[in-house]
């Protein structure tokens, strides 16, 4: 018997897959619970003859105080690897570049506290 998988979204954290299990067994047989409780949602795989009518009964319901989101799964897209993303920031080992000319010792890339610096003179409050 051919299957369907729903996302259930809005889940509470404390459920298990025997609760989602039981949610669902009026559209028996459910065939397979992924419960990903850290993150508050699930799937669930019922057969493909009563999907929109689960759909239809459990979107919307309140289970433990919540209103159950539920739709059809969507697959799972290729997403970009971490180092493959767009928008720059990421994270750059060590200093900041490369030795600036005039200082003492030829300088570093940077980071951390400057050492010497704590007395201000006469300049006043840095702000």
């Amino acid at each position: 018997m051919a299957s369907k998988s729903l996302y259930v979204g809005n889940l509470p954290y404390d459920v298990t897959e025997q609760d989602l299990r039981t949610l669902f067994e009026e559209w028996d047989p459910v065939a397979e619970t992924r419960l990903i409780a850290s993150r508050g949602f699930g799937f669930v795989e019922v057969p493909v003859e009563k999907a929109a009518d689960a759909i239809t009964a459990m979107n919307g319901k309140e289970y433990k105080g919540r209103a159950l989101v539920v739709n059809e799964a969507r697959p799972r897209s290729e997403r970009p690897s971490f180092r493959d993303r767009d928008g720059g920031g990421g994270w750059r080992p060590g200093g900041s570049g490369p030795p600036r000319s005039g200082r003492p010792g030829g300088g570093g890339g940077g980071g951390g506290q400057r050492k010497g610096r704590r007395d201000r003179g006469d300049r006043g409050p840095r702000w």
